[in-house]
């Protein structure tokens, strides 16, 4: 093999688009990905994308910036975080809407604006539309295969919210047969099978190459920093020398003592894709990086289900159904089910360190099922284990070792709750974004019998820890120092937008512009030394 200047570690959308901004700057790039197929959890994915300031909200007009960006993530983000992550959020807002534009430019890729807000409008800086955008269709990538999806992305982002199919998927599909069927026919897909699909397919077309079945192992370091990687092939281990090395190999939450170490409470799921090993993490510790941001992650509910045969969970929102709610360890409400980031009040520690809620359980009733046929299909299919059941709320309780009068009561009270058609206590029957009643029910009683409780612990979409990088994407050391040819982006870095999360798309949006980054910082560095 020809010597790779670059070598990306990682296919998903952060890899791909390091890998594809460093090309296009002409330097030589390979991506090594360690499974059989391309696109991690991002092609997986709905595709939406947080891109803050983008042109096609100025199109629109939409009035944006960085500045606004950046203001926003510091509002939204955790207390202190804003000490170290300021630079970072700055760049990172700067960068995002020339990633878009650069997209735009290099692939077939096209964009169109969501009605997404941000979940707190009210910051400073926030918006109620104008940073979220998905892709529009494309022709599926044939060669390397992609990882696939649970359900076939034949369904836009943006369709897919305007038409809810999770509920009523007969009338989504009669809404949009005529494109469904061209979309079929022709092998074109949206959402996250479009969006690997698109930054592949230009990569290649550039000449970049990609080598599936490549699993990194160990960084080569020479005196002066990275020189190569060591990587496991089907034909043996090889060492492939580079100058720089995009560490993009997604989170750690498959690798069990590395998670354990970090998060506290029973695991229920794990549901990105099959190679979030910490391969990334492990490498970069092992070579002298700074590690930050390692209690960090996307912690969303998700279902038990198969692909390919085997187990992989699948990213679900039932626990907004209006008929069901959460209950703690002890049987009680301890939250609105609604809030953006659940998943932060899920992996809350007490001051000794344990979960403070956990185990808790969603509970719901056989209405509830019968409403939901995508959710009650999963369930049906692949949750035998995962689902308790019982005709009295009392015996359920018994199953989950809950106490039966606090279950009663709890139910009692939501019930209470979703006849009036307000929550005084949490707050569930108010608009999540604006905190404003907008008629929308939230809230049904769970009073029809069997009864189903499933666990609601922590379930993982992506770990947000990793080696600490600068505003251009270096890994640093714990001095400060970069450690020359060493990049890392995604959920494989130390993440600056954490598990309280500022936005739909904000995996994803940050997750392209810091791999574009890496690639930027590359090109220019290359660029500088020629001269």
């Amino acid at each position: 093999m020809t010597s790779a200047r670059v070598i990306v570690l990682g296919s998903g959308g952060a890899g791909l688009a390091a890998a594809l901004r460093a090309r296009a700057a002409g330097l030589c790039v390979t991506v090594l990905e360690a499974r059989p197929v391309i696109g991690g959890t991002t092609a997986m994915s709905g595709a939406g994308i947080w891109v803050p300031g983008n042109h096609l909200a100025a199109a629109a007009g939409i009035a944006d910036s960085p500045e606004d960006a950046a203001a926003y993530l510091a509002a939204a983000a955790p207390p202190g975080w804003a000490e170290t992550e300021a630079p970072r959020w700055r760049a990172m807002a700067e960068a995002a809407p020339r990633m878009l534009r650069f997209l735009g430019e290099a692939t077939a890729l096209r964009f169109a604006l969501s009605d997404d807000s941000d979940p707190y409008p009210e910051l400073p800086g926030g918006k109620g539309r104008g940073r979220m955008v998905s892709t529009l269709p494309l022709p599926k990538l044939r060669a390397p295969g992609l990882q696939p999806p649970h359900v076939p992305h034949v369904f836009t982002y943006q369709e897919t919210r305007a038409l809810d199919p999770w509920h009523r998927p007969a009338g989504a599909v009669a809404a949009r047969l005529p494109q469904l069927a061209w979309r079929v026919a022709t092998g074109r897909r949206a959402q996250g099978t479009a969006l690997v699909s698109g930054l592949a397919a230009a990569f290649l077309a550039q000449g970049g190459e990609i080598r599936t079945g490549c699993r990194a192992r160990d960084l080569v370091l020479g005196a002066d920093g990275i020189e190569g990687v060591t990587a496991e092939t089907p034909g043996g281990t090889v060492t492939l020398p580079a100058r720089h090395v995009v560490i993009a190999t997604g989170g750690f939450e498959r690798d069990a003592p590395r998670r354990a170490a970090h998060f506290a409470g029973p695991l229920d799921l794990i549901a990105s894709a099959p190679g979030n090993l910490g391969d990334g993490q492990r490498m970069a510790e092992a070579a002298g990086a700074a590690m930050a941001r390692m209690d960090q992650a996307n912690i969303a509910p998700a279902l038990p289900a198969r692909l390919g045969g085997q187990p992989l969970p699948v990213g679900t929102f039932h626990h907004r159904e209006p008929g069901a709610f959460l209950v703690d360890r002890h049987g009680r409400r301890f939250v609105n089910e609604y809030i953006f980031n659940l998943g932060e009040v899920l992996a809350e520690r007490g001051a000794d360190g344990t979960a403070r809620h956990l185990p808790a359980w969603l509970i719901l009733d056989q209405r509830t099922l019968a409403q939901s046929p995508v959710f009650r299909w999963f369930l049906t299919r692949h949750g035998r284990g995962f689902r308790r059941s019982a005709e009295s709320l009392g015996a359920l309780a018994a199953q989950i070792g809950l106490d039966p009068r606090t279950l009663a009561a709890t139910a009692e009270g939501f019930n209470a709750a979703a006849r009036a058609g307000a929550d005084p206590e949490f707050g569930r029957h108010l608009d999540p974004f604006t905190g404003r009643a907008d008629g929308v029910r939230r809230l049904a009683p769970v009073a029809h019998g069997p009864f189903h409780a499933l666990p609601f612990n922590l379930t993982f979409l992506g770990t947000k820890g990793g080696p600490m990088t600068d505003a251009g994407g270096r890994v640093l050391c714990p001095d400060g120092r970069p450690l020359r040819g060493l990049f890392a982006a995604g959920l494989a870095m130390a993440n600056p937008v954490g598990t309280r999360a500022a936005g739909s798309g904000t995996t994803l949006g940050p997750n392209l512009a810091w791999g574009f980054l890496c690639g930027e910082s590359i090109a220019a560095h290359e660029t500088e030394t020629e001269r």
